[in-house]
């Protein structure tokens, strides 16, 4: 392909991408003000209309924020690519007279840099504007602050070895380096999953032992029954920067650990928090997490030999927007322009997600008790402003976990055909 084709095909692709999100949000938003007026019949007695019309204001809210999030968003990528921004500090990088890996280390530092200022105002406005008008930011502008130094440093600090490496690689190891940089990499995600419970995670939260008392019994027995063992059961003070409520596993073979974020300790009952455990346990039991690796593992291998074709082509660079062609500014600007290309595969991805919660729902019902799952849930929902009415074509395209009102239709057929 020549340059101005390959500008072509990335515009058709943006714009394709940018109508598609545009039009869906505005669909899903029509759908939930149109739904806002009554509660669901399977949550009527569930949960109140102030509720039901909160969650839906919240969620048009967002769905705003959204549209305007994604028009800077395509703007920036053209001024990134199109526009010249790459070539840019590319220019600018060289002017240090460095050799490849430098350079490309100086490039991705400044794109790095840049991209923070420009996504600044969309965060503060996110957690001190939208999640403070519904009552869910308890982020304080010092915690802000506090946790942009901590991601900046860890960004330094791991982040530029781990690209340093891929860039020897590149340049190193002669025609197939993509082979070596996706091992590489995959070697890096693993060694990341086993030390984030006990390294990185604590920097940003504190993590407490579980206290004693019957939701750590029902959580012990629950763990006994399903024949599940980790390093410990821990409480997060989440409360520090939102209201929202979850549980989630994190670590790796050895070195897992089950964490509930101290919102949700607070909100549910003793059954309840054992049947959000038993959902949890049902995604590592069901193999879902070594199935997600796994995909990605085969996705990154993918992207990375997609790239080592990529890298020496001209028309790549120059159709979208980059004049000079090297290794660091091939791995930036596939990094910036593969999601354009891969978009459709998204309601792929979120069928498949979805087809997990379902199988974790199952093996919840199956160890815990059911009921006590739909009750945790329509809190959550309640909790979390989730609307209960997101529209169907939406929903299918973008959510990784099922519709409200269909999981938990799905769980009493679970729950009736237990009894």
């Amino acid at each position: 392909m020549t340059s101005k084709e390959v500008s072509i095909l990335f515009l058709v692709f943006l714009i394709m991408k940018f109508t598609i999100k545009i039009y869906l949000d505005l669909r899903n938003k029509e759908y939930i003000n149109k739904h806002s007026k009554e509660v669901p019949n399977t949550f009527r007695d569930k949960v109140e209309l102030a509720d039901h019309q909160k969650a839906a204001l919240y969620s048009s809210s967002k769905i705003n924020f959204g549209l305007v999030s994604g028009v800077i968003g395509t703007l920036v990528l053209l001024g990134w690519t199109l526009g010249g921004g790459l070539n840019y500090i590319d220019e600018y990088a060289k002017g240090f007279n460095q050799g490849n890996i430098a350079t490309g280390l100086i490039c991705f530092g400044l794109f790095a840099i840049v991209s923070m200022l420009i996504s600044l105002p969309e965060s503060l406005y996110s957690t001190f504007v939208l999640e403070e008008k519904f009552g869910f930011n308890k982020t304080t502008p010092k915690t802000f602050i506090v946790d942009m130094i901590k991601g900046t440093a860890l960004g330094i600090l791991i982040g530029g070895p781990i690209l340093t490496g891929i860039l020897w690689i590149m340049e190193k190891l002669g025609t197939f380096w993509w082979v070596y940089a996706w091992a590489f990499l995959c070697i890096i995600q693993v060694l990341m999953l086993w030390l984030y419970p006990t390294l990185i995670a604590p920097i940003f939260n504190k993590f407490t032992e579980m206290e004693e008392g019957e939701v750590k019994e029902k959580v012990l027995k629950l763990l006994e029954k399903t024949g599940f063992t980790s390093k410990g059961l821990f409480v997060m003070d989440a409360s520090i920067r939102s209201s929202h409520g979850n549980a989630y596993f994190t670590g790796f073979g050895q070195n897992k650990r089950i964490v509930f974020f101290d919102t949700l300790i607070k909100t549910l009952t003793p059954g309840e928090v054992e049947a959000v455990l038993a959902h949890e346990l049902g995604h590592f039991k069901m193999k879902h997490v070594l199935k997600n690796i796994a995909k990605s593992f085969i996705f990154s291998l993918i992207g990375f030999a997609i790239l080592g074709q990529l890298i020496q082509s001209q028309s790549f660079f120059n159709g979208h927007g980059v004049q000079n062609v090297s290794i660091y500014m091939g791995l930036l600007l596939f990094s910036m322009v593969s999601d354009v290309y891969t978009f459709l595969i998204t309601p792929i991805n979120s069928l498949s997600s979805r087809k997990h919660e379902f199988e974790a729902d199952a093996f919840a019902a199956k160890y815990s008790n059911a009921s006590e799952l739909i009750s945790a849930l329509v809190k959550l929902y309640k909790d979390n402003a989730s609307t209960l009415t997101p529209d169907p074509l939406y929903s299918k395209f973008y959510h990784s976990h099922p519709p409200a009102l269909i999981r938990v239709e799905h769980l009493d057929e679970l729950k009736d055909h237990a009894l």
